[in-house]
């Protein structure tokens, strides 16, 4: 059989521990035995991100922002511990972060629903989508440790030289503070790639903060969203019978666990990003949930929303046996090589990418999947397989389906 021709490189970025040897699985087993797979590929695992002085991280954000389709493996952020196992140069900031700053947008992630794994919350009928901020706020900080008594300010300088000063704290002892900041066209663009995709999906919007205690940080997005959808969005959303409407995000918490699904929950970065994870584990699992990065400018990147899965990497350079779910990295792959077969009309790109999502799906159904779905399926006499083994019989099925 010939292989799917490609016309564009994907941006690929790969990354670190178990889901690093994932993606080499998924591209040999069922990518390139049946795609001319044309990638850009760039090395954000830790050891090279240290190499290039993170240089790589930018380098495969403005490859992105030249093709216009990338797709990431999952990597480290690292902590004082990881500086230290990887004799690191520095403690580098989450790649995700420095992507994100660089395409800006917003990071749509949804749960993958497969027959027999019921969500731990039973009411949850349809999916919910988490729509999360992909700029600025703690992911952009600047920090420091304060080693004694002083005081902390925030200083605006504005460019005539005039200054605005708040008080931060004046410490006593020592501490730490944290700035953080974020950009009204950044948060217009989130507002508006929201309002977009609720439109496009008849999906309900809600958007959370907690503007009561941030009364200016977490206010501004408040007003910025209520704003556009006054001018904007109203009308549009009245004729599509499905609406938006602001709540806290402690209330947004509570709402959530009694609602049937089926809307989009917009949060900030930080918020999303936890949100993002309760969700996905709460309909299954953290490797079954699906992310997508859209920037105003119509660069898409995808990826899994799930880490590294470090445990089974330590397991797996020991020579044992694991059992890693791979089907958010492999639906990582789908979404890109759909969007870039959308992209240069390439039909038969778009039905392989349909076809691997549905032979994914499908074998789970069939009762083969991994230990994380096993022990929560209410499917009988399931079948658990290693990852590699899985990912076979993944292709076994999709060679069934062409």
């Amino acid at each position: 059989m010939s292989k799917i021709e490609m016309k564009t490189p994907l941006v690929e970025m790969d990354g670190d521990e178990m889901t690093r040897i994932l993606w080499q699985y998924i591209k040999d087993e069922l990518l390139l035995p049946f795609v001319d797979l044309k990638t850009e590929y760039y090395d954000l695992g830790l050891e090279h991100r240290n190499e290039t002085d993170d240089q790589v991280t930018f380098d495969s954000a403005y490859a992105t922002k030249k093709y216009g389709v990338a797709v990431k493996c999952a990597t480290i952020t690292p902590n004082a511990a990881r500086v230290e196992e990887y004799n690191l140069k520095e403690m580098w900031k989450s790649p995700n972060g420095t992507i994100r700053a660089i395409l800006d947008g917003t990071v749509f992630r949804a749960p993958i629903q497969v027959k027999g794994i019921t969500p731990c919350v039973r009411n949850w009928e349809k999916p919910i989508t988490i729509a999360r901020h992909a700029y600025g706020d703690v992911y952009k900080a600047s920090e420091m440790k304060i080693p004694g008594p002083g005081k902390v300010e925030l200083v605006y300088t504005a460019e005539d030289g005039t200054e605005e000063r708040v008080l931060v704290h004046e410490f006593k002892e020592a501490g730490v503070a944290q700035g953080m900041h974020n950009l009204v066209p950044s948060i217009e663009s989130f507002a508006r790639s929201c309002f977009t995709y609720a439109l496009d999906t008849k999906q309900t919007l809600w958007f959370a903060t907690k503007d009561t205690i941030s009364k200016k940080y977490d206010h501004t997005f408040k007003d910025v969203f209520q704003e556009i959808f006054d001018k904007e969005f109203k009308e549009k959303f009245d004729a599509a019978g499905i609406e938006y409407f602001y709540t806290l995000i402690d209330d947004a918490v509570a709402r959530v666990m009694k609602s049937k699904g089926g809307f989009i929950w917009a949060c900030k970065n930080y918020d999303g990003d936890v949100m993002s994870d309760m969700l996905s584990s709460a309909f299954g699992s953290l490797a079954m949930m699906t992310s997508v990065l859209v920037s105003p400018q119509g660069f898409y990147e995808y990826e899994a929303a799930h880490g590294t899965v470090q445990r089974h990497y330590y397991k797996h350079l020991k020579g044992e046996e694991t059992s890693t779910n791979p089907v958010a990295t492999i639906f990582a792959w789908t979404g890109a090589l759909r969007k870039r077969g959308e992209l240069d009309e390439l039909p038969e790109l778009m039905k392989f990418a349909d076809l691997l999502e549905k032979a994914t799906i499908s074998t789970i159904e069939s009762g083969t999947m991994t230990k994380d779905l096993a022990l929560i399926t209410e499917l009988e006499n399931v079948t658990t397989l290693n990852t590699e083994n899985f990912i076979k019989a993944i292709r076994t099925t999709l060679e069934g389906l062409m």
